[in-house]
């Protein structure tokens, strides 16, 4: 069912999509996206999705979509796929794809994975945002897979680590999680609010610090997640001065899985 998705409120049985050649979708990503599992999707959390989508639309000054074509698309599209993405391109039109859960997600989520720090110059254009303009994530994880590599870390201009290409990074250590704030210019990923309201709300220490190279080699366990695999342990870290080490079978990465 790779062929099948929904465009400007019809569904298509196709490989390919028609655009002009002057699409500012497609010569500059001018689009917003978002992904998610159709498993698990609740109304509540479709509805996070889209509020999140319309946060961006807006501040973009675009055009929004028609939201009943867009959650028509959802409904036809959810009986045929593990993970829909809902891309609204700038002057309202709407681009629902499907796709299957990576095979080795159920690994990666009980062993853990490793990732690489990500060249410095390759950083996510909007950050607040998530536009269709992905090059620089797309570059780094590409980079990190052709070296056998699951995942890249994210830096800033003094080095700090601040998200992977997919996902809100978080870190345990001494009874306390940590996750970058948004401050420091990193998407506010839906299963990061989730993650934390619910650690908030069970009175789980957890704070919004930023991660220096030299404070996280204290960390006990880090990971990663996103709406589609949820929690991902990192157990190895490889940086330009070396190799970090993580616990990926922490008793607090079990334990925030199961929020």
């Amino acid at each position: 069912m790779g062929n099948l998705y929904w465009y400007c409120g019809e569904l298509i049985a196709a490989d390919t999509i028609e655009l002009k050649i002057d699409d500012p979708g497609l010569l500059y990503g001018a689009t917003v996206f978002t992904t998610f599992k159709t498993a698990t999707l609740s109304t509540y959390l479709y509805e996070l999705h889209c509020d999140r989508l319309r946060f961006s639309i807006d501040d973009l000054d675009w055009c929004q979509p028609d939201w009943a074509k867009v959650r028509s698309g959802v409904a036809y599209l959810m009986p045929h796929f593990s993970i829909l993405r809902v891309t609204i391109f700038f002057d309202g039109r709407e681009l629902i794809t499907g796709r299957e859960l990576p095979p080795n997600l159920a690994n990666w989520q009980q062993e853990g994975v490793t990732a690489i720090i990500a060249d410095g110059q390759l950083t996510r254009s909007l950050s607040q945002h998530k536009t269709g303009n992905y090059l620089a994530p797309w570059l780094a994880l590409k980079q990190a897979r052709n070296n056998n590599i699951q995942e890249a870390i994210l830096i800033n201009d003094r080095g700090d680590w601040l998200e992977t290409t997919t996902g809100n990074l978080w870190g345990y250590r001494d009874g306390c999680w940590y996750t970058p704030p948004l401050s420091a210019g990193i998407l506010p990923g839906i299963a990061r609010s989730q993650i934390l309201a619910t650690l908030i709300q069970q009175n789980r220490q957890v704070l919004e610090i930023e991660w220096t190279p030299a404070w996280v080699k204290d960390l006990e366990s880090i990971g990663y997640s996103n709406s589609v695999i949820d929690f991902i342990p990192i157990h190895t870290v490889i940086t330009p001065v070396g190799t970090l080490n993580y616990a990926a079978s922490h008793p607090a990465i079990a334990e925030v899985r199961s929020l």
